[in-house]
């Protein structure tokens, strides 16, 4: 078993390494050629200058194909890249701010988000609450809702704004119906 780019290529038997008497055989075209002896079938892929790969060990009886070994686990190893760069990652960035905060500071992190947003990432919005600031949480949520403003139609809101500890939680995720 090889473990390419995080995909998993399991290896097949091939040729002596099959311990099964009886094979279901297809040949190279994909055609089956039916229930043959081990030898037979080894003796048809070597006359071909191929390999024999057991496909499907678990089957009554073993299915075994005629094939280039070599070039089927490099095809294999091939999709797996391909597919590997088709999956988009999604991150979640974290914009903090205290309560205190001005108007244009605001402005600005709220930019940032809305990059954070447009490259397709998630974004936590934290409120920190120092000291007797707790005590004023409706105006974190204000501010929440002032920030949710400033993103405008770029995000959705995910999560609600939540009290974790001294924070005043917010998620957000790119809005993708303008896409």
């Amino acid at each position: 078993m090889h473990i390419f780019g995080g995909n998993i290529i399991k290896d097949l038997k091939i040729n002596e390494e099959i311990r099964d008497n009886k094979l279901r055989l297809i040949d190279e075209d994909g055609e089956q050629i039916g229930v043959v002896s081990k030898n037979e079938a080894l003796d048809r892929a070597f006359d071909k200058h191929l390999d024999l790969v057991l496909m499907s060990p678990n089957a009554k009886p073993p299915v075994a194909r005629i094939m280039d070994y070599g070039k089927y686990k490099y095809e294999q190893e091939k999709k797996a890249k391909e597919n590997k760069k088709k999956q988009k990652t999604i991150q979640t960035k974290e914009t903090r701010f205290s309560l205190n905060i001005e108007d244009h500071d605001l402005a600005t992190k709220a930019n940032q988000s809305k990059k954070f947003l447009d490259n397709g990432d998630k974004v936590k919005v934290s409120v920190r609450f120092k000291g007797r600031e707790l005590g004023h949480k409706n105006l974190g949520y204000d501010l929440l809702d002032k920030f949710i403003e400033m993103v405008g139609d770029s995000a959705k809101i995910d999560k609600k704004p939540q009290m974790e500890g001294r924070s005043l939680v917010l998620f957000i995720s790119p809005n993708n119906e303008e896409k």
